[in-house]
């Protein structure tokens, strides 16, 4: 009787045992996976915040997220699947900043372009800003100078510049403060 007492003791402490491991598993997997989700959310918000107080332009890839991102943030129309080739570029350095994108649309994209940001035909279409732009190869100034040139200010502090070349389905916006 002693030895089936012992028995049955040790066949419990067994199944306690092996009881505990799969609990202390399972344990451990919800603990990874929690810790992993909690990772996960905490990468996304800081995201969030670098693009808030520093936005990412990706000058020498087009069509990045950031990218689109930054058409979305600057240009404020719906990337709709004509709007291809999204290049952008940032310059904040100093007192003032600007910002250029270049990207290939349709003319009904360009013309909410014009819309939206209150655009008109500058019946000079002189200085187009060239001296505080970058030279890049998805930034045609050669082509641009030949271009009609659309704009907007607030009055001689903000600026908004847009060429829309008709024959090739390329645009270019030059935004910038003095």
């Amino acid at each position: 009787m002693r030895r089936l007492i012992h028995i049955s003791t040790l066949f419990i402490l067994i199944i306690g045992v092996t009881s505990c491991d799969q609990i202390k598993n399972k344990t451990e997997k919800v603990t990874t996976k929690i810790k992993e989700k909690a990772k996960n959310k905490l990468r996304v918000q800081t995201q969030k915040v670098i693009d808030k107080v520093a936005p990412t332009f990706d000058h020498d890839k087009p069509d990045t997220e950031n990218n689109r991102k930054r058409f979305s943030d600057f240009l404020k129309v719906e990337i709709t699947p004509d709007v291809k080739n999204i290049y952008c570029f940032d310059d904040v350095i100093g007192i003032d900043a600007d910002y250029m994108f270049a990207f290939n649309c349709n003319e009904t994209t360009s013309q909410k372009i014009i819309e939206y940001h209150h655009l008109s035909i500058d019946s000079l279409n002189t200085n187009n800003g060239f001296s505080m732009q970058n030279d890049f190869e998805w930034w045609d100034k050669d082509r641009i100078e030949n271009l009609q040139k659309y704009s907007w200010t607030n009055g001689n502090q903000y600026f908004k510049y847009y060429w829309y070349d008709s024959e090739n389905g390329k645009a270019y916006f030059f935004d910038f403060d003095r």
